[in-house]
């Protein structure tokens, strides 16, 4: 593969061995990095509730949505300065930056976890802080979107976008169980799970260091705006690209609503211990996986990705309101269940593996049918652009499923809500009708 060949991009250059070795870093740091967010993640609510003694529901669901909603709010900020940073003076620096402050904040992350309950308001503060500057850091994940973009052509876009969403699956998967090891290997140290983040972030920057080269060539260098809402506009003016991200946006936010209800609902429903709850956490990772590396890749080129995001968006639906009836059968059928006469739990099971391959549908489609419609000089910026609009979705998402969570006593409302706006998402691809014409500019 030539830099001639990359069609739409301004990108490594020639020989296969180059762009082969860019994204197979790319897939590899992204997985190390995302074990760390899968490490991290499980844990939230667990040390929010530590940290909130004789509060009230309310606020602890408020608590446990903000430190989600942080996260991603840093990640609405910053995507789109990292994209237009990355278009200025390349890839590779800015992966290498976000990798490096997560060494630092999950670091941040595992000290706060150990203070005592006591000290809830430092610890609490911490744990804020942490989630800011990791919510800065992961910022750069649209950089790692531009890298693919750099490395392959429009026909092949979809396949490597899936490389990405692979890497997010494995270390989802396998996040859950090195940190429900850490603790027991550790003795239960609060510390253990932070820690270990912080030390596999260390290694994926050292790989990085060491073996990443750098994808962009012949990109523009004149001075940009790092923070300009009217570049923001331009890109969401760009055909079809406006529409793309709001897809996104709304199927983020629908997903967030149950990703950040997860485990409130796994221990009020099926009274499921913490530990028990890392195993629901690896499952969807796995299925996550599954579906992005065994099933989507292999379609991918030969079914339109419009039509590929559409059956995400079906499924996704079918399976949140799977969800929503299992919470609402449960407050039912409560007498059953705790008599052992009623089994939810396949269910369960079954709803969240279609939820999740749904997504896992949803994610590279996007990003390869807004990488193939964007100026190929604003890549990083465009990419940028759609992240932050995601993060929005996780800003919102969880802040208003953690909420709704506890207004009812079913625990239907997160997963309703969520299936409710999904409708919205299928009308409008319904009404795009524009299957087979994805090329863009």
């Amino acid at each position: 593969m030539t830099t001639a060949t990359l069609g739409d991009s301004s990108s490594v250059g020639s020989g296969d061995t180059a762009p082969r070795r860019a994204m197979f870093i790319v897939f590899l740091v992204v997985f190390i990095d995302l074990l760390g967010f899968g490490i991290v993640l499980p844990l939230l609510p667990r040390f929010a509730e530590q940290f909130l003694p004789g509060f009230s529901d309310t606020a602890k669901g408020a608590a446990i949505g903000g430190l989600f909603s942080v996260f991603s709010l840093m990640q609405f900020v910053f995507s789109p300065m990292w994209g237009r940073v990355s278009d200025r003076i390349g890839r590779r620096p800015v992966l290498m930056i976000g990798l490096a402050g997560s060494v630092v904040f999950y670091g941040l992350f595992g000290y706060a976890s150990a203070l005592p309950p006591d000290a809830w308001r430092l610890a609490l503060g911490l744990l804020f802080a942490s989630r800011v500057g990791a919510g800065i850091a992961g910022a750069s994940v649209g950089t790692a979107a531009a890298v693919i973009a750099d490395c392959t052509t429009p026909d092949k876009r979809a396949k490597g976008m899936a490389l990405i969403g692979a890497a997010f699956g494995i270390g989802f998967t396998f996040g859950p169980l090195i940190a429900y090891a850490s603790l027991k290997t550790l003795a239960d140290a609060p510390w253990a799970p932070g820690a270990v983040a912080s030390l596999l972030s260390l290694v994926a920057l050292g790989i990085a260091a060491a073996v990443l080269p750098e994808t962009l060539r012949h990109g523009p260098k004149e001075p940009r705006e790092f923070f300009s809402l009217a570049r923001t506009r331009e890109v969401l003016a760009m055909p079809k690209v406006g529409l793309l991200v709001l897809v996104y946006f709304l199927v983020i936010f629908a997903f967030a609503n149950f990703e950040a209800t997860l485990t409130l609902f796994t221990q009020e429903v099926f009274k499921m211990k913490a530990d028990d709850t890392f195993l629901v956490f690896a499952f969807i990772g796995f299925v996550l996986t599954v579906v992005q590396g065994g099933i989507y890749r292999p379609l991918a080129g030969r079914v339109s990705e419009w039509r590929l995001m559409r059956l995400g968006v079906a499924l996704l639906l079918f399976g949140l309101a799977g969800i929503a009836l299992n919470a609402y059968a449960a407050h039912a059928l409560k007498e059953s269940i705790e008599g052992g006469g009623v089994n939810l739990r396949p269910l369960f099971y079954t709803s969240v593996a279609v939820a999740v391959a749904g997504f896992a549908f949803v994610n590279p489609s996007v990003s390869a049918l807004i990488s193939k419609n964007a100026d190929r000089t604003r890549q990083g910026e465009v990419q940028g652009v759609n992240q932050s609009f995601s993060a929005l979705g996780r800003i919102a998402g969880p802040f208003v499923g953690s909420v709704l969570f506890f207004q009812d006593a079913s625990h239907v409302l997160p997963y309703l809500v969520a299936a409710v706006v999904l409708v919205g998402v299928a009308v409008l691809l319904v009404a795009q009708g524009n299957d087979g014409k994805d090329a863009g500019p």
